[in-house]
This record gives C-alpha cells, sequence and structure tokens, in this order.
C-alpha cells in the first residue's frame, strides 16, 4: 500500500500543493494573517467576559465610547478583508508569473469592486467585509489571468519615449489590459443584475452558495476530513498544511468573524468548526497533536536513543507547534509503526472537542489566535474561557494514551533491530577470525 501512495499518488499530490492558484490563495490569507489577529483581539477587548473588567472600563469611559476603539479596528480589519483578499491574491499570482504584480493586484481590486453594492455613504452591503469572500477569491484568480496574459500583448502597450520615468511607463503599458479586464467585469456584473434582477449581488451569493457551503463545512463528517487530510499527506513526506490552508482559510474568516458578531451581540456563535478550532484543540504540538507523542517518549522511550534524542530536539519547537524535527527525526514520515496513532488521533482530538462544544460545555472559537500559541493557552484564548484550556489538557491526555503504545512498540522493534545488528556484527568478526587463522 506504501508503495502505491509513494509511487501514484505522492508525486499528483505534491503537484496540488505546488499550484500556482492555490500557493496564491494560501499566500494571499497569509498576508492578512496579522489583521485576522488584531480584528481578534479588538473582539477580545470590547468582549472579554469579566465582569470586573467591564466596570472597570465603563468607569473609565462611557461603554458606548470605549468599544468603539475596539469597534473601529474591526471594522479596518474584518471589516475590509474581501477587497484587501482581491489585492493580496492577485499580486501572489501575477508575482508568479512575473509580471507586474502591483498592478494585477490592484486591476483585481478594482474588478471586484464591479460586483459591489454601493449606497449613500459609499460601500454598502457584505461588499467589503468576510461576507465577500468567495466572490473574492473567484474575482481575483481571474482577473490576475487575464490580465497578465494581456500585458504581455504588443498589441496592447504603449510605447513611452525612452525620457519617461519607469513607473509612468509601466502605467501605460498596463492602461489598455486594465480597461479590457474591468470592462469584462463591469459587463458580467450588468448581464447578471439585469437578468435575474439582483441589486446586491454579493448578498445574494452569500445566502444561496456561500453560508450553505460553510454549513456544511460545520459538520463532524466535515471536521473528519479536515483532521485527516493534512495527516494523511505528511505521512508520505508532503506539507499536507499548506495543501488544505486555502481551504482552511476560505472558509474560516468568516465563519470566525460571524462568531465574533453572534457573540458581540449576546447570542450563541454559529459555527464550530474553523481553523482556531483546530489549531487550539487538534494541531497541539503540530499536525497529529505530537506534544502527546513528545510527552510519550519522556515517558516511556528515555532508553531508545533515537527517540530521546529526538524527542528532546522537538520539545522547544513542539511548544509553538512546529513538529518538523519529530516528522524527519523519529521519522514519523513513512514509518509504519507510527502510522495508525498518526492518523487516528487528530480525529478522535477533533471529535471530543467537536461534541464538547455541541453539547455546550465549552465556548466556540471566536479569537483567531496566532496558531504558534502554546497548547492550553491557545485553548483559553481561543474560547475566551477555562473550559477551553481543559478541553486541551483532555486531549492531550487522550492523545498520550493513543501514542503510548505504538512508542512502547517503536522501542521493542529499534531493540531487536539493534540486537540483530550486533550478532551480525558479531558473527563478521567470528568469520573474520576464523579465515585469519586458517592463513
Amino acid at each position: 500500500m506504501f508503495k502505491f501512495f509513494e509511487e501514484k499518488f505522492v508525486p499528483v499530490a505534491a503537484r496540488v500543493g505546488n499550484q500556482r492558484h492555490l500557493v496564491a490563495v494560501r499566500d494571499g490569507f497569509l498576508a492578512l494573517m496579522p489583521l485576522t489577529i488584531v480584528g481578534s483581539l479588538a473582539v477580545l477587548f470590547n468582549n472579554l467576559p469579566i465582569q470586573f473588567y467591564q466596570d472597570f472600563m465603563d468607569s473609565i469611559w462611557k461603554h458606548e465610547v470605549w468599544t468603539q476603539w475596539g469597534g473601529n479596528m474591526w471594522n479596518a480589519t474584518f471589516g475590509m478583508m474581501s477587497i484587501l483578499l482581491a489585492f493580496t491574491v492577485a499580486y501572489n499570482l501575477g508575482r508568479s508569473y512575473n509580471k507586474d504584480a502591483l498592478a494585477t493586484g490592484v486591476i483585481a481590486v478594482a474588478a471586484y469592486m464591479t460586483f459591489g453594492t454601493f449606497g449613500e455613504g459609499g460601500i454598502s452591503g457584505l461588499t467589503s467585509g468576510t461576507g465577500g469572500i468567495f466572490i473574492a477569491l473567484l474575482v481575483s484568480l481571474v482577473s490576475a489571468e487575464l490580465f497578465t496574459r494581456l500585458l504581455g500583448n504588443r498589441r496592447l502597450l504603449i510605447k513611452m519615449p525612452a525620457s519617461v520615468p519607469p513607473a509612468v511607463a509601466k502605467s501605460f503599458a498596463a492602461l489598455f489590459p486594465a480597461i479590457i479586464t474591468i470592462g469584462v467585469f463591469a459587463l458580467i456584473r450588468t448581464v447578471i443584475s439585469t437578468s435575474f434582477n439582483m441589486v446586491d449581488l454579493v448578498a445574494s451569493f452569500y445566502a444561496t452558495i456561500q453560508e450553505p457551503f460553510q454549513s456544511l463545512t460545520n459538520s463532524w463528517g466535515a471536521g473528519v476530513i479536515i483532521a485527516l487530510v493534512p495527516v494523511f499527506f505528511w505521512f508520505f513526506g508532503i506539507h499536507g498544511a499548506n495543501i488544505i490552508e486555502p481551504f482552511m482559510q476560505t472558509i474560516n474568516a468568516d465563519s470566525v468573524a460571524r462568531n465574533m458578531e453572534a457573540i458581540t451581540a449576546g447570542k450563541e456563535a454559529p459555527y464550530i468548526i474553523t481553523k482556531p478550532f483546530f489549531d487550539a484543540f487538534v494541531n497541539m504540538g503540530g499536525s497529529g497533536t505530537t506534544i502527546a507523542l513528545i510527552i510519550a517518549i519522556f515517558i516511556i522511550a528515555r532508553k531508545n536513543k533515537q527517540y530521546n534524542t529526538v524527542g528532546k530536539l522537538s520539545a522547544a519547537p513542539g511548544l509553538f507547534n512546529i513538529n518538523e524535527p519529530l516528522l524527519f527525526g523519529l521519522p514519523i514520515i513513512l514509518n509504519p509503526v507510527l502510522f495508525v496513532p498518526f492518523i487516528i488521533t487528530p480525529v478522535v482530538t477533533m471529535s471530543i472537542a467537536y461534541f464538547s462544544m455541541k453539547a455546550g460545555l465549552v465556548p466556540k472559537t471566536v479569537i483567531a489566535v496566532p496558531w504558534t500559541t502554546p497548547p492550553i493557552l491557545n485553548g483559553i484564548l481561543a474560547t475566551r474561557s477555562w473550559q477551553g484550556g481543559v478541553l486541551s489538557i483532555v486531549n492531550i491526555a487522550v492523545a498520550f494514551f493513543i501514542y503510548l503504545p505504538f512508542v512502547a512498540m517503536a522501542g521493542r522493534v529499534q531493540k531487536k533491530e539493534e540486537q540483530l545488528e550486533q550478532q551480525h556484527e558479531e558473527t563478521s568478526s567470528t568469520k573474520q577470525n576464523v579465515e585469519e587463522q586458517k592463513v
């Protein structure tokens, strides 16, 4: 089975992981990661569930005044997510083609805004916030493809004298491609609006496609798939987290935003499956909940020199959810002994966390905490509650007991290998002595 996957499946998966459009989406979301953290901290500032804190802030300033500060940061981050994403994704795709990345990003924003809704005060509806993410992704990728191809067409090039500054020359070189690209998307919007009588195209798309799709990904079955994909790819040496990251970020941004809005309004958060959910309760120590594997190594594999050495080197990175030293050092990759726990553990920990939140025992995740935040602390911050920390501890304990017998088995396997190697060396030495005596 391993040979089949290594020969047939791994090359295809590697190509998918390096596909330029998926990489552009992933890098586009990563560029906005600081903004998602800032927006999450703003929500935490406004809605920290500690009565003493709320009373203290109210005594300094009126509640509607000091919460406005966090609201302004929210509007500048999550409230602008779709527009910013249209730029960052197109920018990265244009750069991958070695074309004018800045112009590609700017044109993508303009193309996306042709689908926007405008009122007396400017942009209205879901155009700027997370509700337009799906359309923003689609428009940014298609507009970048169209613009970069037109940009290399000599017939559309306006040549400027050599004395003209390079920045001005580049602007004129992009003029006709920009006109065509934006004009095409404006025409598409016009046809859709008039044919289907859609005033707010983004809102209509969100209600009919994006929101139902997010609801489908909010199930336990979807959680199992999301938990399995990264570790399955990692087992064959492919960065599984990078492959699933574009999908995770697409469903994550709006899900976290909706959870935040619901909590702010005093309602129950609607979404369980989010990226903070997996970072806080599944990917503790890295993919496969490997923080538990490190603990198991320290407890029962001290005499195993390889495991003990790798465990010590992996402990510090593992506290910040970086487990490459463990994956390549033990190794976990293509290791049949550790294959079963590495695949099973994230499914089990995800299930425990999912049903704990489904039953209301633990609050849902509402804060986009950086993925490098240490386990347990991550759970507390993501859920804004001590229950999140307890759930992290429970999942680490369960994962530890899953890894325990397999680590013990690995120790026995290595011990047998060392004994066979020693016997082989002794046999070789005996044969050599016999030959020397004959000589």
